[in-house]
This record gives C-alpha cells, sequence and structure tokens, in this order.
C-alpha cells in the first residue's frame, strides 16, 4: 500500500508540475531564437522572407504528425472554423512575427523582449474582457495577479527606461564576437539612431498586442480542435505561411532577398520554424487548455533574463544595473501571478469535489447517522411490506376415504 501511495503521489506531483517545465523550457527556446535571429537579420536577412521560410519549415516538421496522428474524427471546417484559423495566421505568423524582428532589427535582443514582457498584462486584461479568466478584489489571489501583472510591467519599463551604470561579468572580457554578428546590415555600427529605436519600440508594442490577442483567439479555437491540437498547430502554421507570402511578395521587390545558403540565415528559419513555431504552438495549446492564456504568457519575462545572459556571452551584450533591478521585479512578478494562478486552481478543485461526493456518496464506514437511520429504516418498512403480503390459498384435492377417517375420531368423541 505505501508502494502505491508513493507511486501515486510522485504521479500526481509530475502531473501538476508538468505545465511548469514545458513553459519554462520553451522560454529557452525563445531565448535562443532571439539571439539567432538578431545576428541573421545583422546580416542582412529580410524579416518578411524570415516569416515565410520559418512557417513553412514548421508546416512541414508538424503537418504529418498531424495526418497520421489524427486522421480520425477531425473537426469539419465551417466558414466560421475557417475565419478563426485565417485571423489566428494572420495575428501570429504575419502580423506578430514581422513587426516583432523589425522591432528587434531596430533594437536589441534584451531590449525586445524587455517589451515584451508587457505580454502577461495585456493578455490578462483581454482575458478579464473576454471572461476567461475572474477577478474578485475581495480574494486575495486575486489581487496577487493583479498586483504581479503590475510589478511586472514596472521591471519591464524599469529595464527600459533606466539603464544605470554597467554591470562587468566575470565571462565579458573573454568575449570578443565577430564584427557580423554585432554590426547592422548596412556595416553601420550596431548602435542604432534615437529614431529607429523608438521606431522598433512601436513595432514591438504592435507585435506584443497581436500576439496577446492570439493567446484569447487560439483558447477559442481549442473549443473545437480540444482533441486534435497537432491539426490546428498544422493549419495554422499553414495559413500563415500563404499569408506571409503575400505580404513579402508587396513588400519585398527584390528577387535576391529569397536567396539562402547553408549559413545563419538557414540556421535562424529552421530553428524558428520547428522550435518557436511548430513546438511552440502545440504545447501553448495544451498548457493553455487546462491552464488557461493568463497561466501561458506568465513565463515570457523569463525570456528577457535568459536573453541578457545569453547576450552577454554570445553578442557581448552590455548588462546594466537597470537591467538586473527590473529582472528581480519581474520574477517578484511572475510568482505573485503563478501563486494567485495556483490558489484559483486549488478553489475550483475544492468546488468541483464536492459536488462529485454528493454524487458518488460515502462508504458504510464513514457514513452519517442519518444516512445509517434511513437505511434501517428502509429495511424495517421492507420487512413489514413482506408480512403485510396477502394470503394465498391453495386447494388440494381430498378423496371420500380421507374424509372419512378425518372424520371418525370426532364421531367417537
Amino acid at each position: 500500500m505505501k508502494t502505491q501511495s508513493g507511486n501515486t503521489s510522485k504521479g500526481s506531483f509530475l502531473e501538476n508540475w508538468k505545465p511548469y517545465f514545458a513553459m519554462i523550457s520553451l522560454q529557452f527556446g525563445y531565448a535562443g531564437m532571439n539571439i539567432i535571429t538578431k545576428v541573421s537579420l545583422n546580416r542582412g536577412m529580410s524579416h518578411y522572407v524570415l516569416v515565410v521560410y520559418r512557417h513553412a519549415i514548421a508546416t512541414a516538421a508538424i503537418a504529418p504528425f498531424a495526418i497520421f496522428l489524427e486522421r480520425k474524427e477531425r473537426p469539419k471546417i465551417t466558414f466560421p472554423i475557417f475565419a478563426q484559423i485565417f485571423v489566428l495566421g494572420l495575428l501570429g505568423p504575419v502580423i506578430d512575427q514581422n513587426f516583432y524582428y523589425a522591432g528587434l532589427k531596430f533594437t536589441s535582443p534584451t531590449f525586445s523582449c524587455a517589451m515584451s514582457n508587457m505580454l502577461p498584462a495585456m493578455t490578462f486584461v483581454m482575458a478579464v474582457i473576454f471572461r476567461m479568466e475572474k477577478v474578485n478584489l475581495k480574494k486575495v489571489m486575486y489581487q496577487a495577479k493583479i498586483v504581479g501583472a503590475i510589478i511586472t510591467v514596472g521591471g519591464a519599463m524599469l529595464m527600459t527606461l533606466y539603464k544605470g551604470p554597467v554591470v562587468e561579468m566575470v565571462w565579458s572580457k573573454y568575449v570578443h564576437p565577430r564584427q557580423s554578428y554585432t554590426s547592422g546590415g548596412t556595416g553601420t555600427s550596431g548602435t542604432s539612431s534615437d529614431k529607429d529605436w523608438f521606431k522598433g519600440s512601436i513595432f514591438l508594442i504592435i507585435a506584443t498586442l497581436a500576439w496577446a490577442f492570439l493567446f484569447i483567439l487560439q483558447k477559442a479555437a481549442l473549443k473545437t480542435y480540444k482533441e486534435h491540437q497537432l491539426t490546428l498547430t498544422s493549419l495554422m502554421c499553414f495559413f500563415g505561411t500563404l499569408q506571409a507570402i503575400a505580404v513579402t511578395f508587396v513588400m519585398e521587390h527584390k528577387p535576391s532577398a529569397w536567396s539562402i545558403g547553408w549559413d545563419m540565415n538557414l540556421l535562424a528559419a529552421v530553428y524558428a520554424g520547428i522550435v518557436t513555431s511548430s513546438i511552440s504552438y502545440y504545447v501553448q495549446g495544451l498548457v493553455m487548455k487546462t491552464k488557461g492564456p493568463v497561466f501561458t504568457t506568465a513565463f515570457s519575462p523569463l525570456t528577457m533574463i535568459i536573453v541578457a545572459i545569453m547576450g552577454s556571452f554570445i553578442l557581448a551584450e552590455k548588462i546594466y544595473l537597470g537591467g538586473i533591478v527590473g529582472s528581480m521585479l519581474i520574477i517578484a512578478g511572475l510568482y505573485s501571478v503563478l501563486w494567485g494562478k495556483y490558489k484559483e486552481q486549488e478553489e475550483e478543485e475544492e468546488e468541483n469535489a464536492i459536488p462529485t461526493q454528493a454524487i458518488t456518496g460515502t462508504t458504510a464506514n464513514d457514513a452519517h447517522p442519518s444516512v445509517l437511520r434511513s437505511s434501517d429504516s428502509t429495511v424495517e418498512l421492507q420487512n413489514q411490506e413482506a408480512r403485510n403480503l396477502p394470503s394465498v390459498a391453495i386447494t388440494l384435492p381430498i378423496s371420500d376415504t380421507d374424509t372419512d377417517t378425518c372424520i371418525k375420531p370426532n364421531q367417537q368423541a
């Protein structure tokens, strides 16, 4: 019995913490994408073409799994479902990523991730508007989610607006990145002008807003594709590829922009397509189905911290005091949001457990005295009904001889 209970507790622990492990792993994937993509964009690759290749590779990577693993009872594509998938492809692959790559090109990976930290707050507000999240200011768990979202945005804005002195890391003096990794595509210095920096900030805000809408709409689409998330991911990537091709034909008029070789550009497209499109959309859908969009986006601030450390290693980016303080605030806000979500889930599980106990009933040993009295009265009623059953007269044929023998003793008396 101890072994079974131990295995049960271990299995429940892994099951409860699986969404946390999945989302933390995705943040490392996003961080790698930011570094590799920044290098590719600095070497002159068009971000419009990168989006096309990224989602074409993502479609080719995940579509076979959807075809073979989810070939039975696939939902029919009606016009409302088609409209949902079309808008999902437009929000994610086209609007979000094109604007994000444009903002990344004009700024830096660390700054881009810092601006993206507004994602949890935007998603939380939208989820409340569309009634996907409950808000009760009288309860501490909901106050923790709101305060955590505010602290997270405050930490991101601190990293954006305040730099402070440079914090020298131990490994910084040993890192000497190649010039092509740090310089822009035009051969100028990697430091953008204030005008380009402001333009990049606007692009990043638009991308983050589109990303938040993507999570809300994907949550709604999962009601139809609840058991077919691979299919939904494949359709999102496929429609995103078609729309990205149309946008690229309009924005890029040079045929040479489509050229790609066995270099960093190909690595950026393959990595982004497999890790941060196909796998990311699928894992986010799995987590969102049980935890909701706010939980899924609450981990995005971790990407910025990972990128800041990786950027100092690979791109020799400087780490400032404002970034360190902002990172601490972001971690505190993230913990507050996750704590509120955890307490909310516990409350929902307790509320759902009460009706279940009422339906299934209790055992004889744990039964309430009123239940025992009710069962005793039922047994007594059944016995009384048995005593009051009508009697049945059975008539047997009796011969005259038997009658005489029965009467004679009485006659003698």
